[in-house]
């Protein structure tokens, strides 16, 4: 008895030997897979001339077709060739293709999205409402950072089917204010006090000049609409600090910004 356990024994020993080897083959080339990945995409984005979205998209592909590599390996442990491989992988696209319909069509839309290029490391865009900058693009998603610091995941499919809306893709942007003033005071003397705290604003382009309008007589208000250009990246600070200098000087020089009030009326029975 007890040598026929020793015999079976011995005969399960080659399955968990060549178990062992390809547990050790995997987790190996899964590794190196990664690093030889990673090693890629440093090198790419350190050229200059490269866009980083191209080297983050490039390690993506080698980090998946190196693991790719590593399970052919990991099955070759266990007497199954390439070609028996192949075979069997024939039969099973079908299945496999219908089972993964949204993978494969992240995988398409991710090379289309490399190659237009709507977007690219660091921009700010919405992407179908979903509004973030871009940290990384690769084969099947796209990360976003909020700009709370939230991280957002979009499935490429997803993304090249929405709409995109790129804030960042050129280097100028047109900032909107509306100023509401009140219907006592003078039009001509606040359109000054904007355009002056504009022209001694050095973000504010000169080309095209800053532009100032009345553009809605409201019920409570009369709306002046100022129309500046700065540098994309100044867009937000430029935005507030003008908000802010135009309070203060109409506050200075008598111009009151009138605001929703409810009078009360009593009647006396």
């Amino acid at each position: 008895m007890i040598e026929q356990l020793i015999a079976e024994g011995f005969s399960y020993w080659p399955l968990v030997l060549n178990g062992a080897k390809a547990l050790l083959v995997l987790i190996v080339g899964w590794i190196a897979a990664g690093m030889i990945s990673r090693a890629i995409q440093r090198r790419i984005n350190a050229t200059p001339e490269i866009d980083p979205t191209l080297g983050n998209f490039a390690a993506s592909m080698i980090r998946w077709a190196l693991i790719a590599v590593v399970l052919i390996a990991v099955l070759g442990v266990f007497g199954i060739q390439a070609t028996s491989l192949v075979a069997m992988m024939g039969a099973a696209t079908l299945a496999i293709g219908l089972a993964l319909q949204g993978t494969l069509s992240d995988l398409a839309a991710g090379f289309m999205l490399i190659l237009f290029r709507p977007y690219k490391i660091g921009q700010f865009v919405d992407i179908g409402g979903t509004s973030g900058t871009v940290k990384t693009l690769n084969l099947f998603v796209t990360e976003l950072a909020t700009p709370d610091n939230v991280q957002i995941i979009v499935p490429n499919g997803q993304a090249w089917g929405a709409i995109i809306t790129n804030y960042s893709h050129y280097a100028t942007r047109r900032v909107d204010m509306v100023f509401g003033i009140d219907y006592g005071d003078n039009a001509e003397q606040a359109k000054a006090i904007i355009l002056r705290i504009a022209g001694n604003d050095p973000r504010v382009k000169s080309d095209p000049e800053p532009w100032v309008r009345v553009t809605n007589l409201g019920d409570s208000s009369v709306d002046l609409t100022a129309r500046v250009w700065c540098d994309a990246v100044d867009y937000w600070e430029l935005k507030f600090s003008m908000t802010q200098a135009v309070k203060e000087s109409f506050d200075a020089e008598g111009i009151s910004i009138p605001y929703p009030h409810q009078v009360e009326i009593k009647k006396e029975g």
